[in-house]
C-alpha cells in the first residue's frame, strides 16, 4: 500500500476513536475541558491533514491508484458523517440538515460507483466546492461549540453561536444537495448511463 493510501486509512482508523472520545464527558460525567479540547482538536486536525495530503502526494509522486480513487471519497464520507453524527447526538446539528447531508452522501457514493463502472468521471461544480468548505467550517465550529458548552460560557452567547451554526448547517445541506443535483444533471445530459437504463 502506497503512502497516500496509508494516509487515507489513517483517517478511517481515527474516525471511530473521534466518535468515542467525543462522548467521553457524557459517559464519565466530568473530564478536564482543556485536555478534552486539545485531544478533540488534534484528532480532527490529523484527519483533515491526511485528507489534504493524500491527494496532493498521490498526484505529485504519480501514486494515483484505483484503490485510492475509491477509498479517498469513502474516507471523506465516513469522516464527515462521523463529525455530523456527533453533532446531531449532542444537539448541535438539526436533524433535517443531517438527514439531507446523509442522503446526499450515500447517493453520491452510489452514483460515483456507477460512473467508475463506466470508466467516466464528472467534473466538480461550484456547489461541490462550497459544500467542502462549509463541511469543514461546520466541523470546526461544531467542535468549538462543544468545547464552549463544556466551559459553561454565557448562555446568550451560546444561543447566538448555535443560531449561527444552524444557518451554516442549512447552507451546507443546501450546497450538498445542489451539488449532487447538478452532478446528476450532467450525467443524464452526457448519456453515460444510457445503456444501463434499458
Amino acid at each position: 500500500m502506497n503512502l497516500p493510501n496509508k494516509l487515507t486509512v489513517t483517517r478511517l482508523v481515527i474516525a471511530p476513536f473521534f466518535f468515542l472520545f467525543f462522548f467521553v464527558p457524557d459517559v464519565f460525567g466530568t473530564f478536564p475541558p482543556v485536555a478534552y479540547s486539545i485531544v478533540l482538536v488534534l484528532m480532527y486536525g490529523v484527519m483533515e491533514l491526511t485528507d489534504l495530503l493524500d491527494g496532493q502526494i498521490a498526484r505529485r509522486r504519480n501514486l494515483v491508484s484505483d484503490l485510492g480513487k475509491v477509498m479517498d471519497p469513502f474516507a471523506d464520507v465516513i469522516s464527515h458523517l462521523t463529525f455530523f453524527t456527533c453533532f446531531l447526538a449532542s444537539g448541535i446539528m438539526p436533524v433535517w440538515a443531517f438527514v439531507l447531508i446523509m442522503w446526499r452522501e450515500f447517493s453520491q457514493s452510489f452514483t460515483r460507483m456507477l460512473m467508475m463502472g463506466k470508466g467516466k468521471a464528472m467534473a466538480a461544480n461550484i456547489f461541490g466546492k462550497a459544500k467542502t468548505c462549509l463541511y469543514a467550517l461546520c466541523s470546526v465550529l461544531g467542535i468549538a461549540f462543544r468545547v464552549c458548552s463544556m466551559l459553561a460560557l454565557d448562555a446568550s452567547a451560546l444561543a447566538t453561536f448555535k443560531t449561527v451554526l444552524t444557518v451554516l448547517f442549512a447552507l451546507a445541506a443546501f450546497a450538498s444537495v445542489a451539488s449532487y443535483l447538478i452532478y446528476v444533471k450532467a450525467i443524464v445530459k452526457s448519456g453515460a448511463l444510457h445503456d444501463m437504463t434499458r
